[in-house]
């Protein structure tokens, strides 16, 4: 980072929107839940889109090494103290290994929490080994790593996240982050049914269900809160979400200690404000910051003062959580449990803050 070029130029829109809205609102101790941590430098010169994941994500933040992370809170937090758990981003180019050591070492620097990225092909052995001598406590993993063969619209958790690696972090009462496959989304059944087994079959893992289970807008529901009203365990981190009704569903279904705060970390730098068309989110943002968008189903852009009126992502999310927790009645117990104490909580045995 450039000390002379601030990594995220903050204006008065960001600095109004923080102090009005958001600055009160937030405890002054915060987890941060989902981050990704990784180097420019330990990935191919040139990146090819994967077919399995939206591509808007690379256009906010090429790299984000430990020390950009920890000044974003700096300049987009001020006042609080933020502690993240990182885990690498989706491996690309035969780097899983370099990423993940990358994330180890930081872990160790920083004192701070990590998880690994893991391969579904790594043996229940492996994975074990992988964990311990990392320093990880837990596991990330995404649809990207499953089996090659597979159609993307077809692939299931236990695709990427096998049984025999739920198995190990089962029996060692690790953290899964399972951010869930399939175009349904959170209303999808083979989804909800196996989200259901793995609080059933592994009752030991700490499981959380990353961005309310990619429900970004409201017709990604479903029955979802329905059946999962039946659990008992299971986490949900609501991280690059801007939906005030889902997380108010959310809320309604398993109550504000089995909520967490995530950013999803670069991209919650992005400027802009989403919408939802359709039953597809689009994320409006100011013409021309993040290159052509035009192809892209997921971005928009405004002009003007329209523009000149977006702020921060991570602002944006914050502020749809603040409205559904205004709905409900939220006490402030109850926000510094979703943005601090349920993840000391989830943590406990496992890393001390």
């Amino acid at each position: 980072m450039n000390l002379n070029h601030p990594l995220i130029p903050i204006n008065d829109v960001d600095r109004c929107f923080y102090a009005e809205r958001l600055e009160e609102f937030l405890p002054e101790n915060i987890v941060d839940i989902h981050t990704h941590v990784y180097r420019d430098s330990d990935f191919p010169s040139v990146r090819q889109n994967n077919s399995r994941s939206v591509s808007w994500p690379a256009r906010v933040a090429k790299d984000n090494p430990i020390e950009d992370l920890l000044e974003t809170y700096r300049l987009m937090l001020p006042g609080k103290k933020v502690t993240p758990m990182i885990f690498p981003t989706v491996p690309r180019g035969g780097n899983l290994d370099v990423q993940n050591s990358y994330v180890s070492a930081c872990s160790h620097e920083k004192n701070i929490p990590a998880l690994i990225f893991s391969d579904p092909t790594w043996s229940a052995t492996e994975t074990e080994t992988r964990i311990r001598q990392g320093g990880f406590i837990g596991a990330k993993s995404y649809l990207s790593v499953a089996p090659a063969y597979i159609p993307g619209k077809e692939i299931r958790i236990f695709d990427f996240f096998p049984p025999h690696q739920l198995e190990v972090h089962n029996r060692n009462g690790w953290i899964v982050m399972l951010h869930i496959p399939r175009d349904g989304r959170l209303r999808d059944p083979v989804n909800l049914a196996q989200m259901m087994q793995i609080e059933q079959d592994y009752p030991n893992i700490r499981l959380i269900i990353a961005h309310v289970g990619r429900a970004y807008c409201d017709e990604d529901v479903g029955n979802a809160f329905e059946v999962l009203s039946q659990t008992e365990k299971m986490s949900f981190d609501f991280c690059a979400n801007t939906n005030a009704n889902v997380f108010e569903q959310a809320l309604r279904c398993v109550g504000p200690r089995r909520i967490l705060f995530g950013s999803d970390m670069p991209i919650l730098r992005m400027r802009m404000k989403r919408i939802t068309r359709d039953g597809r989110y689009v994320n409006l943002v100011p013409r021309g910051l993040y290159g052509d968008v035009s192809n892209d189903p997921n971005m928009g852009e405004l002009d003007g003062a329209e523009a000149a009126a977006l702020t921060f992502f991570l602002y944006e999310e914050i502020e749809a959580f603040r409205v559904a927790a205004k709905r409900l009645s939220l006490g402030h117990e109850d926000i510094e449990d979703v943005f601090y104490n349920n993840a000391v909580r989830l943590f406990d045995g496992l890393f001390t803050i």
